[in-house]
């Protein structure tokens, strides 16, 4: 039997300073990590949770320059949001730091100085793109090329975005520089680099030997596969003014590389927590686990468990259980084309309904591949499973025991074999989600919760005690008595998923939510005790909130079709004296109505100074006949009057339309006089 950890540090994986967090953030780190964390603490384990806002490395300094400001202002700005959005969603960490604080900056250059002493780095001058106008090194995301796999001629300098292929800066074809658009040129730069290649047969056998049992499919198989292909010693430094500062002398210009400094935001997080924070790092006996999305596995398990192994006092850790990707209704989600739920949104679009999202989150939570978020799956897992299911088992086992006993819970009378049984099952379900969240297997473990609901559900509909009250009322309170101990064992149970639930059932119990020893006991409500009001758990959502939220996404997709449209390319050449036998002029609508039984057409009256006549337009889809009368237009007056619908247009007006397909009036910037030409 393993014996249990003297203590546990529990860390998440650091967001990015440079925007809010989204549903794929909450579902591959954030939730599993705080499911876990409750359930120690409901456990009685000494558990520190930490996590922080990521604020230096280059995705920091594009931010600050698309919204020009500065890298400290950037990362203020959305440390903040950030920290505020976990705060309103019931992330309980124990401390939400930054990594440009002192304490951080302190932990951070003592841990490269001790490591730089000892003669752990090695030295390398190599070249790297330098832009010549902006005269700086350029880092991987401020170089666009042509990716050479797919073409795509906005591709990064360590990934393009529209394959998904790794590259490196060097195997773009003609790139530039995202600062001055110049072409840049290679030049010789000194780093220093952690020896990976050092640590791989350390690596091989405590990952390879050691974690194939205990460490998740995918965590296990990419470490792998990195492990296989031979590891290369890996820059700690970069050139670069926004970071920690390398601390050795000749080192001026360069700071710590993101990913190196990074991970040391835990350890600091912790120093910032407690005075005890080596205890829950350097002390064999505390157990640290790594909650993170697949894109940072190769951080977690092989580079930062090297250098914690390079220093030599730290803890390595335990498990990184990382999950899945959740994509958003069959796209992925994207900060940069805005394809995602973002949660301090959802929190405003839906007060109060931070459990449910969990819920769904948890549910449908990608633990063993990429799983995909949409709506009507969000709608009918609170409609169909919390409400009906949870929601209304509680619902019943409360309103039933004021009805019958004004709030004072029944003794129970003799037990039938049927009561015993569901006894049983009820003492057996701490232990069986208990296992489950012990091995990471936290969708498993909510759905075992769910069935405690169901047996409740399905005990109350068996014994139909609203009827038996008019023929047996001593059974009832037997009944009763057992449906509230089943309400108060789930109460226990899924504080660690629906923290706010909880709380509403534990105020309707008028009892304190207990630990997790105590769940699965028949007398956790003692005879007499007098409940609480009841309300409702949760609340039905409707078609017109998701549709809604539906209709956001398309206006999402439609924007961003339309921010990446192709222009049309130009139409063969024609001679000037073609142009010229075009008559365009400026005229006043003076009449519009739609065409009947169309829905494209608008039958207009237009004074060309002219003259006053009819045309006949396909613009109806995209103007309302009464918003454009007055409104002047370009219109071609020598077009061949056609017969259109058994009307006769004569001539054209001008439109423009944009990448979406909406239209435009092409209008002259001031209001002139009706028949000025167009020329």
């Amino acid at each position: 039997m393993t014996k249990t950890p003297k203590r546990y540090t529990i860390t998440a994986a650091l967001p990015y300073a440079n925007g809010p967090v989204h549903i794929g953030h909450l579902a591959g780190v954030y939730l599993p990590a705080d499911i876990y964390v409750r359930y120690l603490r409901s456990q009685n384990r000494d558990v520190k949770f930490v996590c922080g806002s990521d604020e230096h490395g280059v995705p920091i300094t594009i931010r600050a320059k698309k919204e020009g400001i500065t890298p400290q202002q950037a990362v203020d700005k959305y440390h903040v949001l950030i920290k505020q959005s976990f705060e309103d969603f019931n992330i309980s960490f124990d401390i939400y730091s930054r990594t440009s604080s002192d304490t951080h900056r302190e932990i951070a250059s003592g841990f490269f100085k001790k490591l730089y002493d000892e003669g752990k780095f090695v030295e390398q001058t190599s070249e790297q793109y330098y832009d010549e106008k902006a005269q700086q090194f350029l880092a991987d995301r401020y170089i666009v090329g042509t990716c050479p796999k797919c073409g795509n001629e906005n591709a990064y300098g360590d990934q393009c975005e529209s394959c998904g292929t790794s590259l490196n800066a060097t195997d773009l074809i003609n790139p530039k520089s995202t600062l001055s658009g110049a072409v840049p040129v290679m030049r010789e730069t000194k780093h220093w680099y952690l020896p990976l290649n050092e640590y791989e047969p350390w690596l091989r056998e405590w990952i390879i030997d050691g974690h194939k049992q205990d460490w998740k499919t995918n965590v296990y198989g990419q470490c792998k596969s990195w492990i296989d292909q031979g590891l290369q010693p890996r820059a700690v430094t970069r050139d670069l003014d926004w970071g920690v500062p390398v601390p050795v002398e000749g080192a001026e210009g360069k700071v710590l590389y993101v990913w190196f400094d990074a991970p040391i935001g835990y350890i600091s997080a912790t120093k910032d927590l407690t005075p005890e924070w080596e205890t829950y790092w350097k002390d064999p006996e505390s157990k640290l686990v790594h909650f993170i999305g697949k894109d940072n596995i190769v951080f977690h398990c092989i580079i930062f468990p090297s250098m914690l192994k390079a220093h030599g006092d730290y803890v390595l850790p335990d498990n990184v259980p990382a999950n899945e990707f959740l994509n958003l209704e069959g796209d992925k989600i994207s900060t940069s084309r805005n394809w995602a739920v973002w949660l301090h949104e959802y929190l405003q679009d839906f007060e109060g309904k931070g459990d449910v999202l969990r819920y769904v989150l948890c549910a449908n939570a990608p633990e063993n591949k990429d799983n995909d978020f949409t709506w009507k799956d969000f709608q009918a897992r609170n409609n169909n499973e919390l409400l009906a299911i949870l929601g209304n088992f509680i619902n019943r086992a409360v309103v039933l025991t004021q009805k019958y006993y004004e709030g004072a819970v029944p003794t129970r009378g003799e037990l039938t074999d049927y009561d015993k049984e569901v006894l049983a099952q009820l003492e057996k379900f701490p232990a069986s989600i208990a296992d489950l969240i012990e091995r990471y297997r936290f969708r498993d473990a909510l759905s075992e919760l769910m069935n405690l609901a169901r047996l409740g559900n399905k005990y109350l509909a068996d014994t139909e005690p609203w009827k038996l009250i008019k023929t047996d009322a001593e059974r009832v309170k037997t009944i009763m008595n057992i449906a509230l101990q089943i309400s108060a064992s789930l109460n226990i149970l899924m504080e660690p998923f629906l923290p706010t639930a909880a709380q509403k059932l534990s105020n309707m119990l008028n009892k304190p939510i207990g630990k997790w020893a105590e769940a699965g006991a028949a007398d956790l409500l003692s005879d007499g005790h007098v409940i609480g009001t009841p309300e409702l758990m949760f609340e039905k959502i409707e078609d017109a909130a998701v549709d809604a939220q539906v209709q956001k996404l398309l206006d999402t997709k439609k924007a961003n079709d339309a921010a990446n449209a192709v222009v049309e390319p130009a139409k063969e050449d024609i001679t000037f004296d073609d142009f010229t036998k075009m008559d365009i002029r400026v005229g006043t609508i003076l009449e519009a109505e739609k065409v009947a039984k169309t829905k494209k057409l608008l039958k207009l009256k237009i004074d060309t100074g002219i003259d006053q006549r009819t045309v006949v337009s396909g613009i109806a889809e995209f103007f309302n006949p009464e918003d454009i009368i007055g409104q002047q237009v370009s219109i071609l007056v020598n077009l061949a009057p056609r017969d259109i619908r058994g009307i006769t247009s004569q001539g054209m007006i001008l439109m423009a339309e944009d990448a979406d397909g909406s239209l435009a009036f092409v209008q002259p910037g001031k209001k002139l006089k009706n028949g000025s030409v167009v020329r």
